[in-house]
């Protein structure tokens, strides 16, 4: 209504006008059914970036010990702590972190067996280094006296091996973890593995107080399993298994005094190296679960 004493000069400024439309973002055609009507943002994932990932730890490692080796060197617990560290970080990519540090800590428990067992025999013996997808290593200034206690040395591993998984088997029954018990698996597994009779692996070292052409039974189950399953770690265990069988088997006449035993020692060998095998192949049956973590 008009005022009194006032004049409309614009009477259709107040007839109703369309509103303007709402912004919106730019979605192109979305379907009826509720879709977005635009590509989600997705993490992209292939074996590039799996190579990078597992590619960084190492170089990050192989940095440090270019850089600071001569310095950590005499440390050798911090060298192996370091290096246990750079490990689980590798492993926790693909296996995240609780079952990277349950499995690098059965792999120390493995090295320890060997360690103790050197130092018993008095031959010196470093702390163990772990190197990423390789497992760890021990470094000897000398090798034992004789394949008797080379064959000691090995099975040492696989033994307290054993012990470390058959612990987390205990753990996982006591509390139901399917974590723990996929770690015993795995430490079975582990052991079981390295029972495989080519060097470098415990089983080739153990096979010399046997008999030397078990050499070759080890070297062609390790090539069926690199013709059935291809890996990079198979494939480095069958090139230095062979070249080490070459060269044992050229020099096996010079050193005849080293690989001569007793008929017990042989058999005392024999009895612990196959009743590891049975063992832990039972104990991998009864661990194995699905994968849930």
């Amino acid at each position: 209504m008009d005022r009194p004493g006032v004049v409309d000069r614009d009477p259709d400024r107040y007839d109703p006008v369309d509103a303007p439309e709402a912004p919106s973002f730019p979605v192109p055609d979305p379907d009826g059914e509720g879709g977005r009507g635009y590509e989600p943002i997705t993490p992209r994932s292939g074996l590039v970036d799996l190579l990078k990932k597992v590619a960084a730890p190492v170089v990050a490692l192989g940095f440090l010990l270019v850089k600071f080796g001569g310095f950590l060197l005499k440390f050798k617990v911090l060298t192996t702590g370091l290096s246990m560290l750079v490990s689980i970080a590798a492993y926790a990519w693909i296996w995240g972190l609780p079952f990277a540090i349950g499995f690098v800590l059965l792999i120390f428990v493995h090295e320890l067996g060997h360690v103790l067992e050197l130092r018993r025999q008095g031959v010196p013996a470093s702390a163990p280094l772990f190197i990423p997808f390789l497992g760890a290593v021990i470094g000897m200034k000398e090798l034992p006296d004789d394949a008797w206690k080379e064959a000691k040395v090995a099975l040492a591993g696989p033994i307290l091996g054993s012990v470390g998984a058959a612990a987390c088997w205990v753990a996982a029954e006591a509390t139901g973890s399917e974590l723990l018990m996929g770690l015993a698996f795995v430490g079975f597994f582990l052991n079981l593995f390295n029972l495989i009779p080519i060097v470098p692996l415990d089983g080739g070292r153990a096979a010399a107080a046997l008999h030397p052409a078990i050499w070759f039974l080890g070297l062609l189950l390790m090539v069926g399993l690199v013709v059935v399953n291809p890996n990079p770690l198979l494939l480095v265990i069958v090139i230095l298994g062979g070249l080490d069988l070459w060269n044992r088997w050229r020099h096996r006449e010079q050193a005849g005094d080293y690989y001569r035993l007793s008929v017990a020692q042989r058999a005392a060998v024999g009895v612990v190296y196959l009743g590891l095998v049975v063992v832990l192949g039972l104990a991998m049956s009864a661990t194995y679960v699905e994968r849930e973590f």
